[in-house]
């Protein structure tokens, strides 16, 4: 998991254009809006679309579930494990 979480953080930092970030300074359990890395809806839409290019997983906006998938680097990874699996 710990693969798929720091490939996951590459795509954040190189879709999402974060000037100044690393992908080792992203948390894999922090928040990735509001407090934690400060992302917005407009970021989650590109980052939903890199995510589509990268393992094919698509994200309904009508899905309630999205808020819990994004939540974190490491709830993004475990759905994405789960979709390939």
């Amino acid at each position: 998991m710990d693969e798929l979480e720091n490939e996951i953080k590459r795509i954040i930092v190189d879709s999402l254009d974060l000037e100044g970030v690393k992908p080792s300074d992203i948390d894999s359990t922090a928040p990735l809006f509001g407090e934690g890395l400060g992302l917005d809806s407009i970021d989650a839409l590109e980052l939903g679309v890199a995510m589509k290019k990268k393992y094919n997983i698509s994200f309904s906006s009508e899905d309630k579930e999205n808020r819990k998938h994004f939540a974190s680097v490491r709830a993004l990874a475990e759905y994405v494990s789960s979709k390939s699996a």
